[in-house]
Order: C-alpha cells, then structure tokens, then sequence
C-alpha cells in the first residue's frame, strides 16, 4: 500500500466524525459534505508524515473550514434555514457509522441547530468542537487565532446560550412557561378544551407579522392542525420569555412567541422568516 491510498484508508475511517463535526457546525448536509470534502484535499496538498494524530489534525481542518463558510455566510446572509427543512435522517442513506446515527436519529437535534445558527461563528466552533466532541481548548486556540482561555471563554458564552443562560429574575417567568408548555403538551395532544383554557378570549394569533387569527375559538382551531410539528418543537427561551421553537420535515423552522396576561395567552406570534429569526436570542429550556 502506498501513501495515497494509506491516506485515503485513514480519512474513510475519520469521514463519519468529521462528517458529524461538520453538520453540527453548519447545520446543512450538503455544505458539511463540501467541508470534508476540502479537508481531503487539504489533506492531500498539506500531508506530512509528522503528524502524530491524523484524525485530530482533520478535525481542525474542517473546523477552519467550516469556521470560514460560517463567517462567508453571514456576509452574503444566505439563508441556513433552507438547507435544513428535511430532517435528515429522512434524506440520507444510513451508512451504519454510529456517530452518524446518532447524529441523524432525532428531531430534537434540528432545535439544536435553531439556537446554534443564532451564536457567533467563533462561539460555535468553541462550542460544538469542546462540548460535542471533547477537542481540548488549546487546539480550538488556534482555529480561531485566539489564547486556550480566550476559547473557554467562546465556549462558555455558548454553553450560557445553549442552556437557557443566567437564572431569570421575573417572577412570573415560571409562571409563563407553564402557560406556554400547557399550550404545546395540548397542541400535541390535539386537545381542543384544554387548549381553550390557556387561551384569552380575544388572543391573537399572527405570522410572520401578517393580519392573524383573533379570537380564542379560532385560534384552539388553529393550533390543533399543529400537533404535527408539536411533536418535534422544543421549549425555548426568545428573548428571554418562555416561547417554542420547531422544526419538522416539509415544514421548515419556526419560532413562535407569546404574550401572557393573568395566565392566559393574548397574543401569538409564529416567525418563519429567516431574517426575523437570526434577530431572535434563542436559549433552549431543560425538559
């Protein structure tokens, strides 16, 4: 076996990884693909036959390059959205790696990348290299031109953002969530009475900002056609206020905000548009 062909043995072996490292950082398959797919061919120009760990230094490749198709995507804006509507282990085929199965086996990973697309390209990075895949802080280091505690610090932020950051001072913040879960769990369950209960009178509903749904037997008519996407929606903080974020095959990502007066819900607002979504401080909620 020569050298080509001894290199291409050790990449096919790291592909899985660097594959999940890659789709995590960007939340497309396709743009993950052409991530790895430079990393072969970084591999194949840089190679020397000093490197003691190959699978750790692809690892860094592909966080550069993924750290710079992140940040050229945020010049042009390109919309990350789109390239996720399909869950995507509706979309690929299983080739039986057990990073990628775990990787691709539930929804809730989708509501993941919501909140990570709304993080710094370099907290990102931080995050998901350290948190998700145990790359020491010293190598996130140099990815990002900055000191090993700098890095901690990327990662520290994310982590804060990803969790549901500091403990809330509002009150009536736990109060609002057991409003906003007591709507999804009946959104889920299809159940018209209950979702009428945690419904004001005269509630709102709206998309996008566009004229809405008014009144509470309308909308509990409304939201029992979203059982569906309930199912895969997750409990978020947006801008710090108890809400929902989705994402379900065919259907897209969506956020959906709320407006809460002595325990009911006036006001509901569902955000699909992409450049109102990137403007939205996401925070996942435990449970």
């Amino acid at each position: 076996m020569n050298e080509r062909e001894w290199l291409a043995e050790q990449f096919e072996e790291s592909r899985g990884h660097l594959r999940a490292v890659a789709y995590r950082m960007l939340g497309s398959l396709t743009e993950a693909d052409d991530a790895v797919q430079e990393a072969w061919l970084r591999l194949n120009r840089s190679y020397e036959s000093d490197i003691e760990n190959l699978r750790g230094w692809l690892t860094t490749v592909v966080g550069r390059v993924c750290l710079d198709m992140l940040k050229s995507r945020r010049i042009r804006r390109e919309d990350p959205f789109e390239v996720m509507v399909h869950a995507p282990s509706t979309t690929v085929e299983d080739d039986g790696d057990p990073e990628q199965q775990a990787l691709l086996a539930d929804s809730v990973g989708l509501a993941l990348l919501v909140v990570l697309e709304a993080l710094d390209p370099a907290e990102r990075l931080a995050f998901v290299l350290h948190d998700m895949f145990g790359v020491p802080f010293d190598e996130i280091a140099t990815i990002v031109d900055r000191t090993p505690a700098a890095a901690r610090q990327l990662a520290s932020r994310a982590r804060r953002r990803v969790r549901g950051g500091t403990p809330a001072t509002d009150p009536d913040l736990g109060r609002r969530r057991e409003v906003v879960e007591a709507f999804l769990s009946a959104a889920r369950g299809g159940n018209f009475e209950a979702l009428l209960s945690v419904l004001d009178p005269g509630v709102v509903a709206r998309s996008d900002g566009q004229p809405g749904v008014r009144g509470a037997l309308a909308v509990a008519k409304g939201a029992s056609t979203f059982a569906q996407i309930a199912e895969v929606a997750q409990m978020a903080l947006i801008n710090g206020s108890p809400g929902v974020i989705a994402a379900h095959a065919g259907e897209g990502f969506r956020a959906m905000t709320f407006d809460i007066e002595d325990g009911r819900i006036t006001e509901i607002d569902v955000i699909t548009d992409p450049d109102q979504l990137r403007t939205l401080e996401l925070a996942l909620l435990d449970g």
